[in-house]
């Protein structure tokens, strides 16, 4: 029996996410870690790079700098990308923002255009992604959790009390208009907070439709503190709604 294709596309994101993390994987980490054959794993990489998402090399991928839009086979990956796009667009010459370890957050750095950028990331990923614009990095610092490459623990929130940004960017867990912005892992939800709290102009959600109605374990961000978010035309109307009617600006990139 062939495999239902959503199975096929959640292992494909996986992996894509496995790449951008680590830079170089190799097929045979890949095949044990999904426990599928290196031919499925090859069919795999093959696709992703067909839509320019990685580059593939000998008995493995590694991370590219080139994103094509695609034929919908993958829309979440599409999605995510359209998103990180859009938040590029907002940031502004002379800017300082900070990013989460959100993937979707990650992806902006590639997009952002705009000159004299400084980024202020708990995001170790970061050093792996194109950086076009130039732009200022300052790496939060702290333990280093190489399964997701967050930074986090007092030195990170420490640092982080150093400095303020005039924007934030912020991937999430899950996303409700009752329980707010969530996360699944307790140790980054101080730093969300505080990104959150130093910011003097403004702060947006990134968010594709997966993430709406999903509650995780641990709320960085309550409803009446929401202020701006970004998703896809596919996020459930109702939810867009009652985001809207809480006084929350909710972009739905095409």
């Amino acid at each position: 029996m062939k495999m239902s294709r959503s199975i096929v596309n959640s292992r494909r994101e996986k992996v894509l996410e496995i790449v951008r993390e680590n830079g170089d994987v190799t097929v045979n980490h890949l095949a044990e870690k999904f426990q599928v054959s290196p031919l499925t794993i090859r069919r795999d990489l093959q696709f992703l790079e067909d839509h320019r998402l990685l580059e593939r090399f000998y008995g493995g991928a590694r991370n590219s700098n080139q994103v094509g839009e695609g034929n919908g086979e993958n829309p979440r990956l599409f999605r995510k990308e359209k998103i990180a796009r859009y938040a590029a667009s907002l940031v502004e010459d002379g800017d300082s923002i900070f990013i989460n370890t959100s993937s979707t957050a990650l992806a902006m750095v590639k997009y952002i255009t705009s000159r004299n950028v400084t980024i202020i990331t708990n995001n170790g990923n970061i050093i792996n992604e194109k950086n076009p614009s130039q732009a200022t990095v300052v790496l939060l610092g702290g333990e280093l959790r190489y399964v997701k490459g967050a930074m986090v623990g007092d030195f990170a929130m420490n640092n982080l009390t150093q400095v303020t940004a005039r924007k934030s960017f912020m991937g999430c867990g899950g996303l409700c208009p009752d329980t707010g912005m969530t996360t699944e892992l307790l140790n980054e939800v101080n730093l969300n907070q505080m990104m959150f709290e130093r910011v003097s102009k403004a702060s947006y959600i990134l968010a594709d439709c997966s993430k709406f109605g999903k509650r995780s374990s641990f709320v960085s961000c309550p409803p009446e503190l929401i202020a701006n978010i970004i998703t896809d035309k596919d996020a459930p109307i109702q939810l867009v709604r009652e985001f809207r009617e809480r006084g929350a600006w909710v972009h739905q990139v095409d």
